[in-house]
């Protein structure tokens, strides 16, 4: 039986790697990692806007999931608002990750988001964003600084595809300035101790999860697990917490 074939999204930045300083297509080795823990084969999603819906689609038939990866903010005229100083963007990247996002939800494609994938969610889904979280909690407790990651407690729904894969409760670990302010038709199903939403799902798709922290930077292999167990076409979300 062939290994579920899991697409990521990926970044378009500049790196330096050997004698090169260039511009490049990445993505972090750890969702790589994740998905072939979990037992299926990832490959790099480049950003691409330049095809339409058709195009769009036509990639979305080659997949059987698709993780949406972290990075830059949202550009925020997607949600009606204007940018916060602080907000960095990615238009081409928006552009490109929206129509896959779009065709994987109307072939109802499995899709799992993490951190800025869980904001793309809720944009998608008719929802905005919180642009600078210290402005609304009076401290930067989910970011504390340059690369370092905040660790806060995080409870789930009762019932939930958040609840089942991570269980009532567990600790998160999250790098953000910005989160989900409203989920749009998404339901909240995981919020952190001081109410920052944590967790967003649509239960009527076979699975879409969103998460605002980086399970893939700790090892957590659970929700990519979740994820391919959906993709390989069983009935309902593993429970592996």
């Amino acid at each position: 039986m062939s290994r579920p074939i899991i697409g990521i999204t990926a970044y378009a930045e500049t790196a330096r790697w050997g004698v090169w300083d260039t511009r490049a297509v990445l993505v972090p080795e750890a969702y790589v990692r994740m998905v072939r823990a979990a037992g299926a084969r990832a490959v790099v999603i480049p950003p691409d806007y330049l095809g339409g819906p058709e195009d769009a689609a036509a990639l979305i038939e080659r997949l059987d999931g698709l993780v949406l990866a972290g990075g830059a903010d949202i550009d925020p005229a997607r949600y009606g608002a204007e940018a916060h100083p602080s907000t960095v963007t990615r238009p081409e990247r928006d552009a490109g990750e929206l129509a896959v996002l779009h065709a994987a939800l109307t072939a109802d494609l499995p899709v799992l988001g993490v951190c800025r994938g869980a904001e793309l969610l809720a944009v998608a889904y008719g929802g905005s964003l919180i642009q600078h979280l210290p402005d609304v909690l009076g401290n930067a407790r989910h970011q504390p600084a340059s690369g370092v990651y905040g660790v806060h407690p995080a409870r789930f729904a009762a019932g939930s595809c958040a609840e089942r894969i991570f269980g009532p409760a567990d600790e998160v670990n999250s790098y953000h300035h910005q989160a989900i302010g409203s989920p749009g038709d998404l339901t909240v199903t995981g919020w952190a101790d001081d109410e920052v939403i944590e967790a967003v799902e649509d239960p009527a798709h076979r699975f879409v999860l969103g998460v605002q922290w980086h399970p893939e930077e700790i090892g957590d292999v659970r929700p990519f697990a979740a994820l391919v167990h959906a993709a390989a076409g069983l009935d309902s979300p593993i429970a592996v917490h």
